[in-house]
């Protein structure tokens, strides 16, 4: 069992890119990974981890995607994946399927960073400078996709000397493969801690009781 604690006056649940278009049945993208979100139980244990971090008072961030016509003016080579979702106008800004997923919908209190375009939510956004302006120095990570956005995002923010934790059954992929490559292989190698919604919320309840 882990060791960490988790003050909420410096932790955050970040949410990365739980929008419509990968969540809801009319979602762009959602057939392409519905059979992993149910198979991963992803959002009854999201909708848990969310509601467990709210009452525990922890600050929840959203970290969502979000592309425009001229999203990559700028870039030589568009990585491969981003030129599909260019064409097929998926997490197209102003769109339905950009907006957050109903149930996981921010409230008064969050913070919502500005959308990213790749698999880095920090690269060209506000959310660094959001976190810090908070005192924010542990981010806890769920959200989609297992091995792109939640990875690459992880792998940022342990680069920039954040305690970094991934919750390993709040996330989904489209393979299981790639899902496992990055709970088994990339989560313990660039996490602090990689932990289950149970033992992520028994911790921040510790904490909250420690604090009172």
């Amino acid at each position: 069992m882990t060791n960490s604690i988790y003050p909420t006056d410096v932790s955050a649940l970040v949410l990365v890119d739980v929008l419509n278009d990968f969540l809801a049945k009319d979602g762009k993208i959602n057939s392409w990974i519905q059979d992993q979100i149910e198979k991963v139980d992803f959002i009854r244990n999201m909708t848990r981890l969310i509601s467990g971090a709210r009452t525990a008072g922890l600050q929840i961030v959203y970290a969502p995607h979000g592309l425009h016509e001229h999203s990559f003016d700028d870039v030589k080579y568009v990585p491969l994946r981003m030129q599909t979702a260019m064409k097929d106008h998926i997490f197209w800004n102003n769109e339905f399927g950009s907006d957050f997923y109903e149930p996981f919908h921010p409230r008064s209190g969050d913070i919502v960073a500005g959308r990213h375009r790749t698999f880095n939510a920090f690269m060209g956004t506000d959310l660094d400078a959001q976190l810090k302006k908070r005192g924010i120095e542990k981010l806890i990570l769920a959200g989609l996709t297992s091995q792109t956005c939640v990875e690459g995002t992880g792998r940022h923010a342990t680069e920039a000397g954040y305690h970094l934790t991934f919750i390993k059954d709040a996330v989904a992929e489209f393979t299981p493969e790639a899902h496992r490559a990055a709970v088994d292989i990339s989560y313990p190698t660039f996490g602090h801690e990689v932990l289950t919604v149970d033992e992520f919320l028994a911790l921040v309840r510790e904490a909250v009781g420690n604090a009172t």
